[in-house]
């Protein structure tokens, strides 16, 4: 098969995968208040699908590295997060809904690290792969546009698992790709000791953006009257923002991946003093569109660093499950703070936190 067919393949069902996990994954805190009115219980459910996330990208990224092969556990990724992703239509209490949120946290974790350790081994020339993972925040831009034209938080799970069956259609027609078996024991181990400094500042930024995402979405709507499709365009301006910027970074953008790294952290900050201040729903925008910038260069300059240093589908793993740490722990914190406060404080606790991350950040040293 030609390498441009592989690679437009890669973005189809790297695009699929990322609009089924988005068109859930912004509005579950307002797909949670529909069975239990507790902010501290709705950041549980929140983190439920997180904290399965975590063990399942880890255990199965280096299983994935174990055995050489990718594609197996993308396709299993994709039939798993079908069905659980379905099974949320008809989850109408807080148990049920518990129990979707985790096995679609398990099937989610099967494959995000395979896939971007396959896009990575597909394409000969590492810049290109840029533009695959690109369609990442195209998939979600997608997805929160079909949440927003569909406007039912029912309906939603239906066309989430049809993204998933798309996606699963299409890694039929990839080849087999086989890479070198990393057989080596302690490499977990090794490999959180060699980056802590980026996995740490990961961990920090992320859980304070996790816990303002957990009460972003209510907040836009209980105090500033935001309606859903509203949310929705707020939200496509982050996606079509990373995906521009990703975009860019193929052949315009030419800077050290730690770098982009430190950037993407340190940006951030501003994100979250901007949205402290708005008074209306479409100021958050802007705001919005820079979080989209600031995620490209993280994930980027992340992901490469550590796949161009480390095994590949180890290492993704890691900073996938890292980002499900964060997930976990920052929608508790919020739900913490917005009892005993109020939400903008939520957006207090996250400019602090990310202030530690970018200090930490600043320890990581380029590699060759």
């Amino acid at each position: 098969m030609q390498n441009f067919q592989i690679t437009n393949l890669v973005r189809s069902v790297t695009f699929f995968q990322h609009a089924g996990l988005s068109i859930l994954f912004i509005f579950m805190p307002i797909i949670a208040m529909g069975v239990t009115n507790s902010i501290f219980e709705i950041g549980l459910i929140v983190a439920s699908f997180s904290f399965a996330q975590i063990l399942s990208e880890i255990y199965f990224g280096r299983h994935s590295d174990r055995k050489g092969t990718r594609l197996q556990f993308i396709r299993i990724g994709f039939i798993g997060c079908a069905a659980t992703f379905g099974l949320h239509y008809f989850a109408d209490d807080i148990t049920l809904l518990f129990l979707a949120r985790i096995g679609a946290g398990i099937f989610s974790g099967i494959m995000i690290p395979a896939m971007i350790a396959y896009a990575y081994e597909s394409i000969d020339e590492k810049r290109k792969v840029v533009t695959i993972i690109s369609f990442h925040a195209l998939g979600w831009m997608a997805g929160i546009i079909a949440a927003g034209f569909v406007n039912d938080v029912k309906m939603i799970f239906i066309v989430s698992s049809g993204f998933f069956i798309m996606g699963f259609l299409l890694s039929t027609r990839l080849p087999n790709i086989v890479s070198k078996k990393e057989l080596e024991s302690g490499t977990i181990k090794k490999i959180i000791l060699k980056n802590k400094y980026l996995f740490l500042s990961l961990l920090l930024r992320h859980v304070g953006a996790a816990s303002v995402w957990t009460i972003f979405p209510i907040m836009l709507m209980e105090q500033l009257g935001a309606e859903l499709y509203q949310i929705s365009i707020i939200y496509i301006s982050n996606t079509l923002a990373a995906f521009v910027l990703m975009s860019l970074m193929a052949n315009k953008i030419n800077i050290s991946n730690v770098s982009m790294f430190k950037i993407g952290v340190g940006m951030t900050i501003f994100v979250f003093i901007g949205l402290s201040l708005i008074t209306d729903w479409w100021m958050a925008m802007p705001f919005m569109a820079l979080v989209g910038g600031t995620w490209a260069f993280l994930f980027i300059g992340g992901n490469f660093h550590l796949m161009e240093n480390n095994p590949r589908s180890t290492s993704t793993g890691l900073f996938s499950s890292t980002l499900s740490i964060a997930t976990v722990i920052g929608p508790i914190i919020a739900g913490t703070i917005g009892i005993l406060f109020d939400y903008i404080y939520v957006m207090y606790f996250a400019i602090l936190i990310i202030v530690f991350a970018f200090v930490v950040s600043l320890k990581i040293k380029n590699e060759n």
